[in-house]
Formats: C-alpha cells, structure tokens, sequence
C-alpha cells in the first residue's frame, strides 16, 4: 500500500491556475487525484488545464464573491463530485508601510484570503459532515509565523488563517474532517524572481537567514501538500507546516 497516493481523490484548488497553486494541482496529479482549479481568468486556467493534463478540470470562480458559493457548490457537486480535498490558495498582496496601507487594501486582503476561503469552506461542509471525512488545507505564510515589515496588511490575513486552521480543527476533527496549514517560505515563484529581480543584495540576505541557503521551489509545496492530504497524515490535524528551509527557526 502506498500510503503517500491520492487516488479515487478529489482535490479542489483555489488559486489553481499558476504559482503556488499550480503546483500543487501537479502533484496532486502525480499521486494519482483528479483536480479542479479555481481563479478569476478562464484564459489562465484553459492554459493550466492544457498543460496539467485530462484529470485537470476548471471552474472560473472568485473567492471574494462570497454570496455566490452555495451556488458554485452545487454546480461542482453536479459536474464532479463532492471534492475529498479542498486547497484555499487563491490570495493577494500587498508590500507597503502600514502607514501608506489603505483600509480598503486591508479589507481587499481579509475578504480574499480570510472571508472568501470561509464563505467556501461553510458551502462544502454540509457534504463533508455527511461523507464523515475530508481535508481541508490553507496555504499561509512565514508572515503568521514571524515578523517581516511593510506587509502588515498580509501579515494580518495570513495569521487569521492560522487561527482558523486550529479552531477548525478542533470542531471538525469528531467528524473526520482534518485541518491543516503549509506557510511557505522564500519559494522560486514568478513573483518572488520579480520581487528579487536587480536586488543581489535582498536575495543574498535571504539565503543567509535561510539555513539550506536556497530559495525553495513550487514543487516542495506542492508534494507537502500531497503528504498532509494523504493517508500518511491521517493522525495529522490543525497543524500549520512550515515549508521553509529552516527560516523560521531562527537561524
């Protein structure tokens, strides 16, 4: 028995069609799920689809439209299935002195990353208590675990998360539905190259506070992502797993 696979598994990704999310969809792929990604641009997650393969599904769905989950839900039950997985990644940022942070940024940041994975979350409950089983997992941030300035806007949303996660846990965890967290560190994504690109400086200061002295990849979230939805973690819940390198122990 491979204990890692994911077969005759359903995950839902939200966020799924580049980035992080991607990724994860890939090797969910790869352990043998069905996926459904989730994001605003169709065009996006066309392409995704095309390139992760006929087990790759989408739905064009914006998490911060909150009111229209019960009905994206029962489309999902109708064309898929009641998902064994479900994967809150879809987020933003924003990077600015918390003096220059707007309240409507503040509220953008919660009502994406907070509110929408929420309003979500309570839709496909219904069907999971049935079912008596499910994993549901948060993507957060090494922002919920230490600080770093002029993202207190991000930091808040994230750290909200984390709590959600262990308070989640705790009430789902009698009806067989685990809860857990991946905050990843520095990770070699499309924004992170645009965020260091020009500064040597930055990313040398980076990999020095990073004791396995490399950026991570998307790939190292994505194949945790696979542990802690699989029979491996059952025994695993509310927990939040830093994906890292070391950064948050504080080297």
């Amino acid at each position: 028995m491979n204990v890692f696979a994911l077969e005759n598994k359903l995950a839902l990704i939200t966020g799924g069609g580049t980035g992080l999310g991607k990724a994860i969809a890939s090797c969910m792929l790869q352990a043998g799920a069905k996926v459904v990604i989730l994001g605003r641009r169709q065009n996006i997650l066309e392409k995704a689809c095309s390139e992760l393969g006929p087990q790759a599904s989408f739905f064009v769905y914006d998490v911060t439209q909150t009111k229209q989950a019960a009905a994206f839900v029962t489309q999902l039950k109708e064309s898929k299935g009641v998902p064994d997985i479900i994967v809150h990644n879809a987020g933003i940022h924003v990077k600015k002195p918390v003096q220059q942070t707007t309240e409507q940024e503040l509220s953008d940041m919660l009502q994406t990353h907070v509110i929408g994975a929420y309003a979500l979350t309570r839709a496909l409950l219904p069907d999971l208590l049935k079912r008596a089983s499910g994993h549901i997992l948060f993507v957060t941030s090494m922002t919920a675990l230490f600080g770093i300035p002029l993202v207190s806007a991000y930091t808040i949303a994230k750290s909200g998360i984390a709590g959600l996660v262990r308070s989640l846990a705790t009430e789902l965890s009698p009806h067989g539905i685990r809860v857990n967290a991946i905050a990843p560190g520095w990770i070699d994504t499309d924004m992170t190259q645009k965020a260091l690109k020009d500064d040597p400086e930055r990313k040398e200061k980076i990999l020095s506070r990073t004791p396995l002295r490399t950026l991570g990849t998307p790939e190292d979230i994505g194949w945790a992502a696979v542990y802690l939805s699989s029979p491996a973690a059952k025994f695993i819940t509310g927990q939040q797993l830093a994906v890292d390198g070391g950064m948050s122990i504080g080297f």
